[in-house]
């Protein structure tokens, strides 16, 4: 879990993102009405934790709603950049926050919401700053790119105490690969969230895939 320094004055957080469940959906919303029926129908195929990307306008409504209509749900918020977006997110009900990389702004204002937080690394070096401050479960991010399986591996044998979520890149098919590793502790991903099955708002579609994931 993410503790905070004791010298920080930040609460404890409550949870780890990293075991609700083997998949964290990554969900962009171009309309915030999907976005009660399409979590529904993820927390119905055993998928919790859904990470709402604020990459669109309709992102903090979205949370909102999910936040508000859906009570299996635990809703977060992704691409997190900004201190600004950090306090919006969870004011519009974001119970854990993610973000690509990490800098000592942002790293500062996730610890003083007390939400639990997966700050995005992508290198041993950014590991290593994160655990000096007392983080422990990081994003992985990109983890195709960066290295994948063979370099999440290889970070296992120095920094042990390290867990992850990698993310980007990762599809039914590789996913089992990146759970089998011991520093994983679940990896996010948005192939059960197809676009034609969004567009369609063929959310049975989406139940389904989710309940696939959910078996990882």
């Amino acid at each position: 879990m993410n503790a905070p320094l004791p010298s920080s004055g930040a609460p404890a957080v409550p949870f780890s993102v990293l075991g609700l469940a083997p998949v964290v959906p990554v969900v962009v919303v171009e309309d915030a009405a999907d976005a009660v029926p399409l979590a529904r129908a993820l927390v119905a195929g055993g998928l919790p934790a859904i990470e709402v990307t604020l990459r669109t306008p309709a992102a903090p409504d979205a949370i909102r709603a999910v936040a508000a209509e859906v009570p299996g749900a635990v809703v977060g918020a992704g691409t997190v950049l900004t201190p600004g977006q950090v306090t919006d997110a969870v004011a519009a009900g974001a119970r854990f926050l993610v973000s690509p990389g990490c800098t000592d702004t942002l790293l500062a204002a996730m610890r003083a919401v007390g939400v639990p937080f997966l700050p995005g690394v992508s290198t041993a070096s950014e590991v290593m700053a994160l655990l000096e401050r007392g983080v422990r479960e990081m994003k992985f991010f990109p983890a195709r790119a960066a290295g994948g399986t063979a370099y999440l591996k290889s970070l296992a044998g120095p920094l042990p105490q390290a867990r992850f979520c990698p993310t980007g890149g990762i599809g039914p098919d590789t996913a089992p690969e990146y759970l089998a590793l011991p520093n994983v502790g679940c990896v996010g991903g948005s192939w059960m969230l197809p676009e034609d099955a969004v567009a369609a708002r063929d959310w049975d579609r989406v139940e389904r895939l989710a309940r696939e994931a959910a078996a990882l």
